[in-house]
């Protein structure tokens, strides 16, 4: 483990980032369609993230779903934080038609861009398919934000390059990674629900994939030579909405009750790693790394496995290509 001088699952985001000035970047927060399980810029750990940006002083761009749900997150930020810069735009990461629409509403709003992250995530139990037709965890958690990445990355190089700046793309992925199918990634059979599919095994899918898709990302962005990285993160077990339809988590956060503090992150903790990667000058040109608790992490040997990463790429290609 590589330590950066955080050893901690109990720091707040606030306290990794105190003293950072912000002012420098533009965030992007993206959530996408998340049924009843969601995680994103209007809720839980996204909101605590955009809210503790903001009071560094970066200029956020929440992309949300429900936009009535966003606008409320920006005006309770802005009444906690007066002087905040904060954007609400529509963004259905589940839909590829969508994303395509908020990249070009985004283009044509002429703002620069050289903090993404992609921080939506859902968790269906059963199987259920996206507005594409595909399994919904992989299409919302993976591809999603693999297609919004491709689409912006020009807009980041460029902001890199004017600013001076690095940029900086970070991935919320989960431990969870570690428990996908046997393979990895279901190349063959992504939409397969007879028999051996199963719901926990979909989500570690597509968290593993968020790792490999960072991995051959920074490898790309560093074979080309700009000054932009990407990671991944592990926010921690947390007490949100994205598990409430799961009967085996909720009934075991119930059942500790107020002794769950030790066993589950509060939402500020859980924002912290995500704020750390995003701001902090100790991570300054790291890039392909895991973190959790504000440190690189040991994932799993399936997310380190670099042919296994540009298989993913390639074949999410061929979902996000225009046919």
């Amino acid at each position: 483990m590589w330590f950066f001088g955080w050893n901690s699952a109990s720091s707040s985001a606030e306290e990794v980032t105190q003293g950072i000035d912000g002012t420098v970047y533009t965030f992007v927060l993206f959530v996408g369609k998340s049924g009843k399980d969601q995680a994103g810029a209007s809720g839980g750990i996204g909101l605590e993230t955009a809210r503790v940006l903001a009071l560094r002083g970066v200029h956020v761009v929440m992309a949300v779903r429900n936009v009535e749900a966003g606008k409320n997150a920006k005006e309770a930020i802005l009444k906690e934080i007066g002087e905040a810069k904060i954007d609400v735009m529509e963004l259905d990461l589940s839909s590829m038609a969508s994303v395509r629409k908020f990249v070009s509403n985004y283009q044509s709003s002429s703002l620069p861009l050289n903090l993404l992250i992609n921080n939506a995530g859902v968790n269906t139990p059963t199987f259920m398919l996206s507005q594409d037709n595909i399994e919904l965890n992989f299409a919302t958690n993976h591809l999603g934000h693999f297609l919004l990445t491709n689409l912006l990355l020009e807009t980041i190089k460029t902001t890199s390059r004017e600013s001076n700046r690095e940029g900086r793309i970070v991935n919320l992925s989960s431990s969870y990674h570690q428990h996908s199918y046997r393979e990895g990634i279901r190349f063959d059979n992504i939409n397969d629900q007879s028999g051996y599919y199963n719901g926990w095994f979909a989500y570690g899918q597509s968290k593993l994939a968020n790792i490999l898709h960072a991995k051959e990302l920074a490898r790309r962005l560093k074979e080309e030579g700009v000054e932009i990285t990407a990671n991944s993160v592990h926010p921690g077990v947390i007490r949100t909405n994205i598990l409430r339809d799961r009967s085996f988590t909720r009934a075991i956060s119930n059942i500790l009750g107020p002794g769950g503090k030790f066993f589950f992150k509060s939402v500020q903790q859980g924002a912290a790693t995500t704020c750390y990667v995003a701001l902090h000058p100790q991570v300054k040109g790291v890039t392909g790394e895991y973190f959790s608790d504000c440190n690189v992490a040991n994932p799993s040997s399936k997310a380190k496995d670099a042919d296994l990463a540009k298989r993913l790429w390639d074949f999410s290609l061929t979902f996000t290509n225009p046919k």
